[in-house]
C-alpha cells in the first residue's frame, strides 16, 4: 500500500486534503496517527491551519456551555437585587484574609511553575494590588444600575407602540491567558442578564480553580444565583478554546490576550458564525510634532512604560526637527524607569535614526531581565523599518522602538500600516494638530499624554471584559472597551392599545 493511502486505524488516511474556502488543506500526519473517532477537525479558513478537536475536549466544553445556556435561561427569573448581593458577597471573599490567602498560596505556585518553564510572569502574579483591583470591580459592578430590561426608545403608533428593550445576549465564552483578575472581572457580563463559560491558560489555571472554590461558587449560592452562571473549563489544552469558540449556543467569544493564538481563535468564531471581541497584538505609539513640549513628552513617556501590558508605550516617533532634544528626553525617561524597576532600558532604533542616538548606547551591554532570565544585551540596537509593529514583550526592563520621522504625517502613516491599531497618543501643544491626528490615526484609542489610561476600569469606572484593537477591523455599534453591562442585544416588544389595529 502507498504511503499516501495508509489509514490510521479509523480510516483518516495518510496525505488526505479537506476542502475549505476554496482552497485545500493538508492534514498533518501528527493529526492522523491521533485522530479517534468522535475526535473533530477543524479548518481555519484565514490561515489553512487543520486544528484537531479531541472528543474528549469537544464533551468537557459542551457540557459547560449547555449548563451556563440553562443558567441563562434561569438567570431572567432572578432578581437585580440578587446580583447585587453576589458581587458584594465575591467581593466580600476576597477581601477576607483567610479566603485570600489560600487564593494567595494556589496563586504562588502558579508563579514558580510559570518561572520553571521560562514564562513570563508579569500579569500571573495575583500581589495585593490585583486584589484590590478586583475587590473594587466587583463593588463597581454592585453599584452600577442594571440595563436589564431597559426600554431604550418607544415608536409610537396609532393604537400601538414598539419598545426596544435591552436583553442579555446569552452564554459569553472567554479564553485568556495567565490574569486571575481577568477571572474576576469577567463576572461583569451578570449584570446585564449573561453568564459566562471561561477557558484560562495553564499558567493561572490553579489560580483559576482556587478563585472559584474559595470565593466564586460561595457567592453565587449565597446570591441565590444559578451555580453554573459561571463555568471553568477546568483544561489547559488550547483546543478547549477552539471547541467554545465555534460552540452553537454561544453568544459572543472574547480572547484576551496577543499574537497569533488570539487572531486562530477569533477566526474560529468568526467562521462559526459567533461575535467576536478581540485583543490582539497590543503596544502603544507616542508621536511627538514639532510644537511639542519636551518635559510632557519626558513624563507621557515616563508614565507609559511603569509595567508591560497591553497599552504600555511600544513605539516612539520624533519629527526630525526635535530630535535634537525628544531623543535625550525619551532615553531619560526610559533610563529614570528602568532604575526605578531595578533594571535597564532597552532602545530598538529603527535603521536611517541611529545618528540621533548616542553611539555608546550602541556598545553599552546591560543586564536585561527576560522571562527565561537575566541577560546581557546591547542597551541599543538596530531594526527595519518595517519591524514597527512588532510588540516588546518585557519583565522589568523598559523596552521601546524608536522612529525619527520627517513629521506628524508620516509617523500617522507608519501607524496606519504596521501598528496593531490601538492605542495612539500625540504630544502637541497645538489644537489643530491634536484634531487633525485624531481625524487621521486608524486607533480606538487616542490621547495627548501617556498611554495607560486604556483601562475600562481606570477610564470609565467599569472593569473591561476585554480590549479591542482594530488591528482585526472596526467594531460595530461600539467602543474599543467591552464591559459587562455592554454586553446586550435588543428586543422588540409590542404594545397594543387598540385592539382593532390591523395592516
Amino acid at each position: 500500500m502507498a504511503e499516501h493511502e495508509m489509514k490510521t486505524p479509523f480510516d483518516l488516511r495518510r496525505g488526505a486534503q479537506i476542502l475549505y474556502g476554496g482552497g485545500m488543506a493538508p492534514v498533518p500526519d501528527e493529526i492522523v496517527e491521533r485522530f479517534r473517532p468522535g475526535d473533530q477537525i477543524i479548518v481555519v479558513e484565514s490561515s489553512g491551519d487543520v486544528l484537531r478537536v479531541p472528543k474528549e475536549q469537544h464533551d468537557l466544553v459542551d457540557a459547560a456551555v449547555r449548563r451556563a445556556h440553562a443558567a441563562f435561561r434561569a438567570l431572567a427569573n432572578v432578581p437585580d437585587a440578587a446580583i447585587d448581593r453576589f458581587y458584594e458577597e465575591f467581593a466580600g471573599r476576597l477581601d477576607d484574609d483567610a479566603t485570600w490567602a489560600r487564593i494567595a498560596q494556589a496563586n504562588a505556585a502558579d508563579v514558580a511553575r510559570a518561572r520553571a518553564r521560562g514564562r513570563s510572569t508579569t500579569r500571573l502574579v495575583a500581589d495585593e494590588k490585583v486584589r484590590r483591583g478586583m475587590i473594587q470591580g466587583l463593588q463597581e459592578w454592585r453599584d452600577t444600575p442594571s440595563l436589564r430590561d431597559r426600554v431604550v426608545e418607544t415608536v409610537e403608533h396609532p393604537g400601538w407602540k414598539v419598545e426596544q428593550v435591552l436583553s442579555g445576549m446569552g452564554v459569553v465564552g472567554f479564553v485568556f491567558e495567565g490574569r486571575p483578575n481577568v477571572f474576576a472581572d469577567a463576572t461583569g457580563v451578570l449584570r446585564s442578564g449573561n453568564t459566562t463559560v471561561m477557558r484560562i491558560g495553564s499558567d493561572a489555571l490553579g489560580t483559576a480553580r482556587a478563585i472559584t472554590a474559595e470565593a466564586l461558587r460561595p457567592a453565587l449560592g449565597a446570591a441565590g444565583l444559578p451555580e453554573e452562571c459561571v463555568v471553568l473549563v477546568e483544561s489547559a489544552e488550547h483546543s478547549a478554546g477552539w471547541a467554545m469558540f465555534r460552540h452553537p449556543l454561544l453568544g459572543l467569544a472574547v480572547a484576551r490576550g496577543s499574537g497569533r493564538a488570539v487572531e486562530q481563535l477569533g477566526s474560529i468564531a468568526r467562521q462559526a458564525g459567533i461575535a467576536v471581541s478581540l485583543h490582539g497584538t497590543g503596544g502603544a505609539w507616542i508621536v511627538a510634532d514639532e510644537a511639542a513640549d519636551a518635559q510632557k513628552y519626558r513624563l507621557a513617556v515616563f508614565h507609559s512604560v511603569d509595567r508591560k501590558v497591553c497599552n504600555t508605550l511600544n513605539t516612539a516617533c520624533i519629527p526630525e526637527s526635535r530630535a535634537a532634544d525628544l531623543v535625550p528626553a525619551l532615553i531619560e525617561a526610559l533610563r529614570e524607569r528602568g532604575e526605578q524597576l531595578g533594571h535597564a532600558f532597552k532602545l530598538h532604533v529603527v535603521r536611517g535614526s541611529e545618528g540621533h542616538v548616542p553611539e555608546d548606547l550602541f556598545r553599552t551591554r546591560a543586564r536585561v531581565l527576560r522571562a527565561a532570565g537575566v541577560v546581557e544585551e546591547p542597551i541599543a540596537e538596530v531594526i527595519e523599518r518595517d519591524c514597527l509593529g512588532r510588540e516588546w514583550e518585557w519583565e522589568q526592563t523598559p523596552e521601546v522602538s524608536l522612529c525619527v520621522v520627517r513629521d506628524v504625517d508620516e509617523a500617522v502613516d507608519l501607524f496606519n500600516a504596521q501598528s496593531p491599531q490601538f492605542v495612539a497618543s500625540l504630544i502637541s501643544e497645538d489644537p489643530e494638530a491634536h484634531a487633525r491626528f485624531f481625524r487621521r490615526i486608524n486607533a480606538p484609542f487616542v490621547g495627548n499624554g501617556f498611554t495607560r489610561w486604556v483601562d475600562g476600569q481606570y477610564a470609565l469606572r467599569r472593569p473591561e471584559l476585554g480590549l479591542s484593537s482594530w488591528q482585526f477591523g472596526r467594531l460595530f455599534g461600539r467602543g474599543g472597551i467591552l464591559t459587562g453591562d455592554g454586553v446586550y442585544t435588543i428586543r422588540l416588544r409590542v404594545v397594543q392599545s387598540d385592539p382593532g389595529v390591523h395592516r
